[in-house]
Parts: C-alpha cells; sequence; structure tokens
C-alpha cells in the first residue's frame, strides 16, 4: 500500500464541478493547492499560536512541529484522513497548574509527553481491539465532564492573569471575537480567533498612541507603567533561524496533572475522523486507531524537542468542508508553510508581543468553549442527568476540577484539580455502576460524539427496530 502522496488532477484543475468534491486522493493545480495549503495555515494559527504562548512555550517551534504533526500523520494514515494537527489547547489548564507549582517547561513539556505515550499506546489498543473499548472505558458522561472541567479549569488564568493587564482592551476584544463567530460566515468564521488577535493588536497600538502607557500588572503581581503593544522584541529578531529547543524534565506529580487530557484528545480525534468520513462519504471507521497513534506519536516528537502537543483541527476541517476540497496535498503544502514560519525567529518575536490584555478577551471565549465542548458530548450522545448514576460523578469530579480542590496523600505528593477531578468522574461512574440497581442501568449508555455504530448487533439487522 502506498503513502498517500500521489494525487490525480481533478477536472480541469480549477474548480470542483458543481456537486462534486476533490478527494484526499485527488488535487487541483498546483498553484491553486498551494494556496489552498496557504488558507489552512491562517485556520490554524489563531487556536495554534494561542496556545503555546498560553503554555510558556516557543510559538515559533510550536508551528514548525505542527507542520512536521501534520506530515506524520499524512504517512501514517497514507492519505486517507486529511487532517492538520496543531497544538493543542486542551494542555493549556495543566500547563497553567504545573506551572503554578513551580515546575519549568521541561516539566511541562516532559508531562505531555507521557501523554502522548499513553494516546499513542491508546490508539493501538483501538487498532487491534476496535473502537468499543474506548466506550467502555470511558462512556460520553465521563468525556464530557472531563472535557468540560480542563476547560472550565482555566477560567482563574483568565481572570488573574489576563483579564487585569488590560480590562478594557479585553472586553472590546471579547465582543469582537464574538460578533466575529456568530455573524461572519464560511471561511472567516472559522478564522474568528485570529481576527480578533488581529483587532486586538491594532487596538492595542491605536491605545498607546492616544492614552500612552497603561499603569497595570504586566506580567507580575505589582502595576507597573508599561506599553499595550511592546514591539522591543520583534526589531531585535533575526529572519532566518532556529527556534529553541529543550529536553523534557519528568516529574510525577506533574504527569499526573496531564494524563486526564488523553481523554479529550481521544474524543477530539474520534470525532474529527468521523466528521472527515462524513464529508467525503467514505468509511473511515478502520482509520481511528491509526490516527489516535499518529496523534500521539506525532506529540511524543514534537515535545522530545521542547514542543507543545498535537491535536487534529476542527478549524481546518471547516475549511474543508467550506471548499469541497478534501486533498491531502493541500495539507502537504500547509505543513511545508509551516515548518517555513518555524524558521522565521520574527515572526515568533510577533506572536510573543500579543498584549495580555489581547489573551484576556480571546480566552474569556476560548476556555468557555473548550469547557462547553463537554456539554456537547451529553448533548450528542442524549446523556440524561437525571439519573444519578451519571449525574453524582460527574457533578463531584466537575466542582473538584473547576474548584480545585486537593487531596492531600503524603507530605510530597497531593491530587488536585483536573487529575483529582478526573479520577472521581471515571472512577465514580464506574464503581457507582458496578453497586447501582438494575433500572439505573437500563439505559445503555451512549457511544460518543464521533464515533459509529458499533453495535454488531444492529449493523447485522438494520431494518430491525428495537
Amino acid at each position: 500500500m502506498g503513502l498517500g502522496v500521489r494525487w490525480t488532477l481533478h477536472g480541469d484543475g480549477k474548480t470542483p464541478a458543481p456537486g462534486a468534491v476533490v478527494r484526499p486522493d485527488e488535487r487541483l493545480s498546483w498553484p491553486r493547492t498551494f494556496g489552498l495549503g496557504a488558507q489552512h495555515v491562517v485556520a490554524m494559527f489563531g487556536a495554534s499560536f494561542v496556545a503555546p504562548v498560553l503554555m510558556g512555550l516557543d510559538p515559533n517551534l510550536a508551528i514548525m512541529m505542527s507542520g512536521v504533526a501534520t506530515a506524520i500523520f499524512l504517512l501514517a494514515t497514507r492519505g486517507q484522513v486529511p487532517s492538520y494537527l496543531g497544538c493543542s489547547l486542551s494542555f493549556v489548564g495543566v500547563a497553567a497548574t504545573i506551572r503554578a507549582s513551580g515546575g519549568s517547561s521541561a516539566v511541562v513539556t516532559g508531562a505531555v509527553f507521557v501523554v502522548g505515550a499513553v494516546l499513542f499506546l491508546a490508539g493501538l489498543a483501538v487498532q487491534r481491539f476496535g473502537a468499543r473499548i474506548i466506550h467502555a472505558a470511558m462512556p460520553p458522561v465521563v468525556t464530557g465532564a472531563v472535557v468540560m472541567l480542563i476547560g472550565f479549569n482555566l477560567a482563574p488564568v483568565t481572570a488573574s492573569t489576563y483579564w487585569p493587564q488590560d480590562q478594557w482592551t479585553a472586553l472590546l476584544v471579547m465582543l469582537f471575537t464574538g460578533l466575529a463567530v456568530v455573524c461572519l460566515r464560511g471561511f472567516l468564521s472559522r478564522i474568528a480567533i485570529f481576527l480578533g488577535l488581529v483587532f486586538g493588536y491594532a487596538l492595542s497600538w491605536v491605545l498607546d498612541r492616544v492614552f500612552g502607557k497603561i499603569h497595570t500588572p504586566a506580567g507580575g503581581a505589582e502595576a507597573v507603567d508599561h506599553w499595550r503593544l511592546d514591539l522591543s522584541g520583534v526589531g531585535k529578531a533575526d529572519w532566518i533561524g532556529l527556534p529553541s529547543f529543550h529536553a523534557p524534565s519528568f516529574e510525577w506529580s506533574a504527569i499526573l496533572v496531564a494524563l486526564p487530557v488523553v481523554i479529550a484528545l481521544i474524543a477530539e480525534n474520534a470525532g474529527h475522523v468521523k466528521a472527515v468520513g462524513e464529508m467525503t462519504g467514505a468509511s473511515l471507521d478502520d482509520k481511528l486507531g491509526t490516527a489516535i497513534a499518529a496523534d500521539g506519536a506525532a506529540s511524543m516528537l514534537s515535545t522530545a524537542v521542547g514542543g507543545p502537543p498535537n491535536t487534529t483541527y476542527s478549524e481546518n476541517i471547516g475549511v474543508m468542508a467550506a471548499t469541497r476540497v478534501y486533498s491531502t496535498a493541500a495539507y502537504w503544502a500547509a505543513a511545508c508553510f509551516a515548518l517555513l514560519f518555524g524558521l522565521c525567529p520574527k515572526f515568533g518575536a510577533v506572536v510573543a508581543a500579543i498584549p495580555g490584555g489581547v489573551l484576556g478577551g480571546i480566552t474569556v471565549i476560548l476556555y468557555g468553549m473548550i469547557g462547553l465542548l463537554g456539554a456537547q458530548i451529553w448533548l450528542n450522545a442524549k446523556v440524561d442527568l437525571r439519573n444519578p448514576l451519571n449525574l453524582v460523578p460527574a457533578a463531584a469530579g466537575i466542582i473538584i476540577g473547576v474548584g480545585g480542590v486537593s487531596l492531600k496523600i503524603t507530605d510530597n505528593f497531593e491530587l488536585s484539580g483536573i487529575a483529582l477531578g478526573t479520577i472521581v468522574v471515571i472512577t465514580g461512574y464506574h464503581v457507582l455502576r458496578a453497586f447501582a440497581p438494575a433500572h439505573l442501568k437500563t439505559q445503555e449508555p451512549l457511544l460518543d460524539s464521533g464515533t459509529s455504530a458499533y453495535d454488531d448487533e444492529a449493523a447485522r439487522n438494520p431494518d430491525e427496530k428495537p
């Protein structure tokens, strides 16, 4: 079997015929293909360079490794699953928690490296035993609760770190980004976060020119006079150069904080593979394990050199839906562009100069959206929260995760926040289910959003009514 790097020309190579789509193994003319690749890069920019900034990692390295990760993913899936892998926002809360306890960038990437390894092994397990294994261990009530607590756990970061740096800029950026998400259509709606960042940049520059410096905390606890937008680092940065690399460092306390994110990544990959399959009209269920394993392997490589973890991006799936072009050639072009951006330190300096107030406005929406993805999983799977078997573990885990409740095990080790909340949700659900009366278990849990109907009996008898 080939590696999926050969494409046939679709039609005249200009535009898809009415009602037709450009399949993964097809392409348009090379100029159009590279144009689509550039469009994919713009679509992933918003989240993919905000995430490493929020995690305290090098944005240049993040962009460069996203290109490498995408290439690995395309090769592993043999060009059958068109997807872009960018920096995962699911780890922002993990990084904030690790750094709050004194962890360095090396400790952050070390913890995330282990998550990538676990994700890789999970992908191999799905390849061997099928997607039912995911559902058995993590039904929708569990995945929804874990994704929700991961997102909402980030609220204090916005409230205490970013928003106070420039509250009025944060408010205006929040309003602009919200309007962009809701009111814009097509491709523009997919890059609403990016547009919000551009708006915030321009607004901060104008406010500096009109009102001068602002007296607020700027990355520290004490208020100081500072410019909203400081571009001094951009002028000093070179046009061409390698990003900064570092080796990971491993600490058990940080690893335990990061491990719950595996659940969110599996849910993301399952949903994205299913979405791509529906758009392309091809059954990709047999590729789910490969996709998860490829994501894990790419994340391991990225974090091994000091970069952030990666995951498939819904923004780029939206671009495919808008253009009806599912060609993996466009993703190879996007990966090449990302590599070039990663080798431009001046680009990284521009990203690093994003004002704190701008991040405050962006993260209010972004973190909330991450949390509410958990609610979307519940809705898609029709999780009944009137059932105490579902309600109790989810309620307890979310409050522990969001509130930062801690459990001291020894003088030097404690569980708290995301890690403790996830343990409570998973173990609580399965333990309660083991002891629950039969009438609470009559409704079998539905499959995660993004996974197909793995009920073999239903597959054999599609016309049979329950």
